[in-house]
């Protein structure tokens, strides 16, 4: 089975790469080598490969540590469409989606899918996204998969959460919280086997939100990193009180697929530590000493 995944480079593809590349032929062009903005290029590469399944996870950042986040919402939505009028070519699609759809200006309580539309998300990444799962629902074999907060190796460890915190105890620094705030961590292994699913399975409804059950605490985070380091680290919150609320309801992910299991927080960030432990020497300790 061929599958082409776009967004090879970044943090969840190299998980996919990795994870399912024994299993699968994917074939994963860098941005140098295959434009995905430029309609000729996309069409003739899906003319020149045979592709079975596309997973579109290629996004234009626009996260703390972007180079350049303008123009997200024109890149993001013209990758995507770019792809899809190709869908003669290929059997089915899964995009990569985000919690975004649902407006992060607003709280997101535990959404459940039907939720979205409620709101237009007000930012850029949010928006494209939006439009993206807007138009999914009415292909015939597609899936957008929301995924909230998502961690796990090869991820910007200057900014993100949890790996922060790791890499920061790692070198006896403070860990560090801008605001504490309710957030749905999805375990990166947890990802690749609802892709499996939908490798092998048409989906039943056009969207799903993958996110596990229980939200937690940034401090609660904080705090099982500090547990797991074994040292007696400051955790350091900027600003007091409780945030907007990150998270979602999986109840159609577990409807669908029933033997669906997430891995407990406290084994993830266990693993995940042993990891960066390996990983010590290449970590750059200066980008950690600045919290962006």
């Amino acid at each position: 089975m061929n599958i082409f995944l776009t967004g090879g480079s970044g943090f969840i593809g190299k998980n996919i790469i990795e994870t399912l590349g024994g299993t699968y032929n994917i074939i994963a062009p860098s941005s140098k080598e295959l434009d995905l903005t430029d309609e000729q290029a996309v069409q003739t590469f899906f003319r020149v490969n045979s592709i079975d399944i596309v997973i579109h996870g290629a996004v234009k950042p626009g996260h703390r540590n972007a180079k350049d986040p303008s123009n997200q919402l024109y890149v993001n939505t013209r990758m995507y469409f770019n792809i899809v009028r190709n869908a003669g070519r290929f059997q089915r699609l899964i995009f990569l989606g985000s919690g975004a759809v649902y407006d992060v200006s607003q709280s997101i309580a535990k959404v459940d899918e039907d939720t979205f539309d409620t709101h237009v998300p007000a930012d850029e990444h949010g928006f494209s996204k939006y439009i993206i799962a807007k138009h999914i629902k009415h292909l015939n074999d597609a899936v957008a998969l929301n995924i909230f907060g998502i961690f796990g190796k090869y991820e910007d460890y200057a900014i993100r959460f949890i790996s922060n915190a790791i890499c920061k105890a790692l070198f006896d620094l403070p860990i560090t919280i801008r605001q504490n705030r309710l957030f749905d961590y999805l375990y990166i292994d947890d990802l690749m086997p609802v892709l499996e699913h939908f490798i092998h399975n048409k989906p039943l409804s056009s969207t799903y939100n993958v996110t596990p059950e229980s939200s937690v605490e940034l401090t609660t985070v904080a705090e099982l990193v500090r547990a797991r380091s074994g040292k007696d680290l400051p955790i350091v919150v900027a600003t007091h009180g409780l945030g907007l609320e990150y998270s979602g309801s999986n109840a159609r992910l577990c409807s669908d697929l029933p033997q669906m299991a997430f891995t407990p927080l406290v084994a993830a960030i266990d693993s995940l530590y042993s990891w960066y432990e390996q990983q010590k020497d290449s970590i750059n300790r200066d980008a950690l000493l600045t919290d962006k």
